[in-house]
């Protein structure tokens, strides 16, 4: 009985436990600093931060582990023999000057619905808000404009949100999703924006470039988050995934966001399982030469945008309704 208290024991002290790990890469020595409940897939996100290589790059080598192990990113470090004396080796190399077309964007597992117990479950875990505490002591959000007191916040996605990434075109202004700028002008009156999608931050920055959105001078963008702010959570079902905890935000700028005035629009509902009353699930915009000229999800979503601005707590809401919500909204103002 004592030895298995013992087990018990240690197991829960080597998945709290701090451990620090020197990585070898291209001839030099990194250092990171992970935790035996982190996944593979998380300590190939903190290499990522000391050598910008993307982790879907990155193989790694440990003394007597083998190659399947290291590859799995579900595996928990607790649940292999890691010693901070011995080295790990990482091969692979950084995406620094290629050439990034729409098709090299990462592709994104289909979204999947997850019961209503489990999204509970997956927010209220305490390893999951440990990860997230984590993730706020480490991560720093680099503001490109002030937050604005007294403003919303709305956190926008870019792939098939904003943009159609897997079709082809001479200009990426022709896979840009209808009335983007009209959109952003008109929500700017009422909303900080930030821009967050799950892949590497030269990837955003360029998408966004080409777009013009950082240039516009009808809005501004408050900052943009790459996949290195996610967090890796397990749900029983679907097993490990990312996902983008708002709690980060909300960490770091306690005095301007919080779950009551922020709003968050992802093509993929698993995105915001960590804030689930805080997510709306945007339709996405797909096959953009056939869609072009009929899509009206922005144009839509403004008007939502703007009759929900003067409530004072966003967390009441039901964004699943937010059609009928709108459609409510307009008849109550001809009425009036």
């Amino acid at each position: 009985m004592a030895s298995t208290a013992a087990a018990v024991a240690s197991s829960s002290s080597v998945t709290e436990e701090e451990l620090t790990l020197t990585v070898k890469w291209s001839g030099k020595e990194y250092t990171v600093r992970v935790c035996g409940d982190d996944s593979i897939g998380e300590l190939k996100r903190r290499i990522c931060q000391v050598t910008n290589v993307l982790p879907k790059r990155q193989k790694l080598l440990y003394p007597k582990l083998s190659g399947p192990k290291l590859s799995d990113d579900s595996i928990l470090l607790s649940q292999l023999p890691l010693k901070s004396s011995l080295k790990m080796t990482m091969i692979g190399t950084v995406e620094d000057d290629i050439i990034v077309d729409q098709v090299d964007a990462p592709e994104i597992v289909d979204d999947f619905e997850l019961g209503q117990d489990e999204v509970v479950d997956i927010k209220d875990k305490e390893v999951n808000k440990q990860k997230l505490q984590r993730r706020i002591n480490q991560f720093k959000i680099e503001l490109l404009n002030p937050c604005r007191e007294g403003k919303k916040l709305l956190v926008l996605d870019i792939d098939y949100t904003l943009f159609d990434h897997r079709s082809t075109a001479e200009n990426p202004l022709e896979l840009m999703r209808p009335y983007l700028h009209e959109f952003l002008s008109a929500v700017y009156a009422e909303y900080d924006i930030i821009i967050w999608s799950a892949t590497s931050m030269k990837w955003v920055e360029l998408k966004m470039q080409q777009l013009g959105v950082l240039s516009n001078p009808n809005y501004k963008i408050t900052a943009l988050l790459d996949h290195m702010a996610m967090i890796t959570v397990q749900s029983d079902s679907r097993g490990i995934f990312d996902c983008k905890p708002l709690g980060l935000i909300w960490g770091q700028f306690p005095e301007f966001y919080s779950s009551k005035n922020t709003i968050m629009f992802d093509d993929l509902r698993r995105n915001f399982v960590m804030n689930p009353q805080n997510g709306l699930t945007i339709r996405p915009f797909r096959k953009a030469h056939a869609n072009r000229d009929t899509d009206q999800e922005l144009v839509n979503l403004t008007q939502y945008l703007l009759a929900i601005a003067d409530l004072k707590d966003f967390s009441k809401l039901d964004h699943k309704h937010w059609e009928s919500y709108t459609e409510e909204t307009a008849k109550r103002r001809r009425h009036h």
